[in-house]
């Protein structure tokens, strides 16, 4: 289901200009820090989002987003790179601002592995970063890669509208309106 709920695929186009226009609305902080941002958006959403820094473990996602009713929780791979990391978090917090909701019964192995100290009874929401073929971690990652584009760019330049010229963030994740990588 598309975040309009409306039923089938969304276009790369469509998705590209969504995620665009979000990406350009956010304050990011000056010079770029993502757990200073992460605060700035709990700050902003009057509620509390926990960094719960974790070593993987096998079968579990390296991100994973919890929501109860008192706080948002991100639980984050540490044994990778502080770039994979904060690309990590940036994917999580996509997600509560992007307004995704996954129900409570994929808490079932992940949340229970990760988040020991939550009782079951108290989770209302849970994502995870592994299918990324889903609409929802579709928009989360290319949120979170166009945060990490700014942030590249510097934070007053908002991602390239369609057509301009070639990006990084365009040759992984191709050309907007198109069905993948652009070949020049």
């Amino acid at each position: 289901m598309n975040r309009d709920g409306t039923e089938g695929a969304e276009s790369s186009g469509r998705l590209w200009e969504r995620c665009r226009s979000t990406v350009a609305t956010l304050d990011l902080p000056d010079p770029f820090d993502v757990v200073t941002f992460i605060g700035m958006l709990a700050r902003g959403r009057g509620r509390p989002i926990e960094l719960i820094p974790l070593t993987a473990r096998p079968n579990t996602p390296c991100g994973l987003l919890v929501t109860t009713d008192r706080a948002d929780y991100i639980a984050y791979s540490t044994d990778t790179t502080p770039l994979h990391q904060q690309h990590i978090l940036l994917h999580e917090v996509a997600h509560l601002i992007c307004g995704h909701h996954q129900t409570a019964p994929a808490v079932s192995d992940a949340a229970r592995v990760l988040l020991l100290h939550l009782p079951p009874s108290l989770i209302r929401r849970v994502l995870g970063r592994t299918v990324y073929t889903e609409p929802q971690e579709q928009e989360a990652e290319l949120v979170a890669s166009l945060i990490l584009y700014r942030t590249a760019a510097g934070t007053t330049a908002p991602p390239p509208p369609p057509g301009a010229p070639r990006s990084p963030v365009e040759s992984v994740f191709g050309a907007p309106g198109g069905r993948g990588p652009r070949h020049d």
